[in-house]
Order: C-alpha cells, then structure tokens, then sequence
C-alpha cells in the first residue's frame, strides 16, 4: 500500500480534490470555449428582442387562457355537485316529512313510490332497520363503512349487479331505524372526465394559438425595426440623408422613428456646421497669417534698423491676437453650446447692466456722430449668466456701431413683456436682407455688406448660443431703414421683489 505524502496526511479529501481537479480540467480543456462558465454566449435567436416580447405575449396569453378554462372546469364541476347535494336534500327533507306524518308505514311507501317515478334511475335509498335488515329501497345492504350519523359519503355501489358511483347522505331514525339518500353520480363522473379531456385539447389549442401568435408578434416587431436598423447602419457607413420612414398610423414607432429623424437631423446640421467651421477658419486665418508672415520676411529682408523691426513685430503680433481672438470665440461658443456654464446661474438685474453698456458704447457712438438713446425701466430681472448676456447685448451693440452711418441712430431698448424680457437694438445702417437673415448667425457667415468690414463673424452667432443658453431667441428684423435686434429671455418676476 502506498504511504500517503505529508500534504496528503494533514489536508482531509486532499487526493478527492485532486481527482476531481484533474477530471474537470480535462474536460474544460475539451469544451468550445465559449461553453466554459462565464465565457458563454448565447446564440443570435435568443438575444433576439422580438423572440422575448413574442415570448411574453405566449407566455402571458398560455396563462391567462390556462386559467379561464381551469375556472370553467372547477366552475362546472361544482355545479354538478352542488345540484347532487341539494336534490339529495330535498329528497331527505321530502322523506322525513312522510316520517313525521305517517310514520314508519308511510315512509317505506313513499320509498317505493319514488323509486316507481324515478324516470333517470339516478336515485339511490335504502332503510333498514336496528338489526340491519333492508325494509325499502334499491340497494341490498348497509354500505359497509357507512356510519348512520347524519353524514355525506362518496362510495362505490353495486346495483342490479352493476357496479357505480354514487353520493348519499345517512340520518338516524327513532326507533333504532336508519335510512340513506343518496343519486347514482357516474355520468357526473363521465361528464368530468370529458370536460378533463376537453381542457387538456384545449391546451393543446391554446399552445398552438400561443406559438402562433408569438410567431406573428415577432414578425411584425422585426419588420417594423428593420427600417430602423437599416437607417441607422446606412448613418453609421456615412450616409447622413438616410431617415427612417414613418407608418402614418402614428403610434409609438411612429414617434420613435420622428425622434430618430429628428436626432438625425440635428446631427446632419452639425456636421455642415463642422464642415463650414472647418472651411471658415482654414479660409479666415489664411489671411492674417499669409500677412504676418509676409511682413516678418519684409522686415527681415529690408527692415533698415531696430525701429523697422520692432514696427513689423507690433503689426504681426496684432494679427496674431486678432487669430487667438478668433479662437477664443470659438472656444466660447462651443462651451455655451454645451450647457457648462448654466450652474452659474443666479438672479441678474439687467437694468443697471444696459446702464453701463449704454455708457461705454455711447462714448463711441459719439465719436462716430452716431446718436444713441437708452429706453429701460428701473428692473428687468432675469435668470442667467451675467457675463453671457452682457457679452451678448455687447455684440449686437458692437455690430450696430459698425454699420451705422455718421448722423444716424441707435437705440437700446430694455422692455418687460411679462413671462419674457426683451433687449432690442436697432440701428439705421444697411440692415440685412431677408434671405440672408438665416445665415448671418451660422459661425463666420459674412454677408455681402460686411465683406469689407473688420470682423470674424463670430459676432451673431454666439449671441444666438447666449439666447438659447437661456433658453430664449435672437430674432432680426428689418427698421426700415436698418436692422432690429430682439433677444428675448424668460423673466424672473420673482427678483424685483426681493
């Protein structure tokens, strides 16, 4: 016999653990992969999402027609039953008032009456007496196991030499005598075996009608997600116009599929956006950095002195800001765009905010000739950054400055329309034209009148990111004779009395 080795010794089932270590890893080892535990995958039918609805709505419509006709089933052979006990106990009720009336005599004649009507040859009595001899009825003895103690029994019996079922109920008589009631139930018992043969067919039916439907349920699914999956995969090979086609019948699909076309065209608009920003730059700062770069080389060539040099390092180091203010706006822009800055919101008073604005840009309005007047009243509260909506108002006071003519007008008007306060600028310059009104507020849009003015173009459209920030608007209107700035916020009534 082989000693066992010290680890063997002192750990208990040591060599039980290794066999079945050495068992199991071999068995591993000759598994697919992904059979192992954790590794398994299961096939493409079962993660299929219209295999799992179409398994519930089986599932759920096995169940509830399962117990409609378990209910029917019971519900029927209680009412067999029920009928039974009460026709034995009108029966009984029938034969103790012959008892009470003519005794004993009148009773065994009334047995022998009611066995001569019974038309059904369902009804089942017998009386006997203290000794257990029968003295009426159609059974030849007592039940054995039957105890005359007013109670209901459910028995085999032989009558006529045959063989049946039957229920009776036993009462005690005075004078020692004892007396059954009770109907043959073999149909009843006939009948429920049919209504068991008929309810298990109708499961076989059910199941049949469950996978059917399971099966149709799953088609229709499949179907009606199809387009979408296609659409989708269409967007993700790079085809942006793909959008998912609608039934008409306006349902839930129809609706998924308004948000996913409207999804889809928010992205299209993005993308055009990033393409025309990627254009827009590439074009804007070509020239600034053609010409700082030009002007070094020149400097660097002929510059006569340290005077000529410095001259053309002050004038590219100009058009370098210029580029890093470019991108700052952009910067800016985007950061508004995505929503970072609404923690920052508190309750703003714009009234004194259009003060300082009309302040340090009527200066320049006078500089230029331009009149420029001030309408606000003493509060206009809303919820928002401060800093955003200053840099907002100042873009649009900075564009109605730029194309206004000397001798013309500027107003700032500050207004309170109840659930929104207005911030409208107007100016008397060229204005926009109407087909252009759509564009000016795209990034580096510059229309036709403003091609020769200093600009990036940036001006509008992060005006716009500020309105909807805050979840307001930027409309541009005509003034007959120039332009008519609204940015509209929601108000905060709240502040003004606080």
């Amino acid at each position: 016999m082989r000693e066992a080795g010290p680890a063997e010794s002192l750990v208990p089932g040591r060599r039980t653990h290794r066999w079945r270590q050495g068992v199991f890893g071999r068995l591993r080892q000759r598994l697919p992969r992904h059979w192992l535990p954790g590794r398994w995958t299961p096939p493409a039918l079962l993660r299929s999402a219209g295999l799992r609805f179409a398994g519930l709505y089986a599932a759920l419509f096995g169940l509830s027609a399962l117990a409609l006709a378990v209910f029917l089933w019971w519900d029927t052979a209680a009412l067999l039953d029920r009928q039974v006990d009460a026709s034995i106990h009108a029966d009984a009720e029938g034969l103790n008032e012959r008892w009470q009336a003519g005794g004993l005599p009148a009773l065994i004649v009334t047995i022998r009456d009611r066995l001569v009507e019974n038309v059904d040859d369902d009804a089942i009595y017998l009386l006997v007496d203290g000794g257990g001899h029968r003295l009426a009825g159609n059974l030849d003895r007592w039940p054995p196991g039957v105890a005359a103690n007013d109670d209901w029994y459910e028995l085999p019996i032989v009558r006529d030499n045959i063989r049946s079922l039957a229920r009776v109920h036993t009462f005690d008589l005075p004078g020692g005598f004892h007396l059954l009631v009770g109907r043959d139930v073999e149909a009843r018992v006939r009948l429920r075996h049919v209504l068991t043969d008929a309810l298990l067919w109708a499961l076989l039916v059910i199941a049949g009608l469950g996978v059917a439907g399971a099966l149709l349920v799953r088609s229709v699914l499949q179907n009606t997600l199809a387009d979408i999956s296609r659409t989708t995969a269409a967007i993700g090979a790079g085809d942006l116009s793909r959008r998912v086609r609608l039934s008409g019948r306006g349902d839930e699909f129809d609706h998924l599929a308004e948000t996913i076309n409207d999804m889809l065209e928010r992205i299209g608009r993005l993308m055009d956006g990033v393409r025309e920003v990627s254009n827009a730059i590439a074009h804007d700062l070509r020239t600034p950095i053609t010409r700082a770069r030009a002007r070094l080389e020149d400097a660097l060539a002929h510059a006569a002195g340290e005077a000529d040099l410095r001259a053309a390092i002050e004038r590219a180091e100009a058009d370098l800001d210029g580029i890093v203010a470019i991108f700052q706006a952009i910067l800016r822009i985007a950061e508004i765009e995505a929503g970072a800055r609404r923690s920052a919101f508190t309750s703003v008073d714009l009234a004194p905010l259009l003060a300082d604005l009309a302040e340090l840009y009527g200066a320049v309005a006078e500089e230029r000739q331009i009149a420029f007047t001030v309408r606000c009243p003493p509060r206009l509260a809303v919820s928002g950054d401060r800093d955003m909506i200053q840099q907002a108002v100042a873009n649009l006071l900075d564009n109605a400055l730029k194309f206004s003519p000397p001798g013309s007008e500027i107003s700032l008007i500050g207004e309170d329309a109840g659930a929104h306060v207005r911030i409208i600028v107007t100016d008397q310059g060229p204005g926009i034209p109407e087909a252009e009104r759509r564009h000016v507020t795209e990034r580096f849009y510059r229309g036709e009148s403003a091609r020769n003015t200093p600009g990036s173009g940036l001006g509008l459209a992060l005006a716009v990111a500020v309105a909807q920030l805050h979840d307001g608007t930027l409309t541009l209107d005509d003034n007959a004779p120039g332009l008519r700035a609204i940015l509209t916020l929601p108000s905060r009534g709240g502040y003004a009395d606080a």
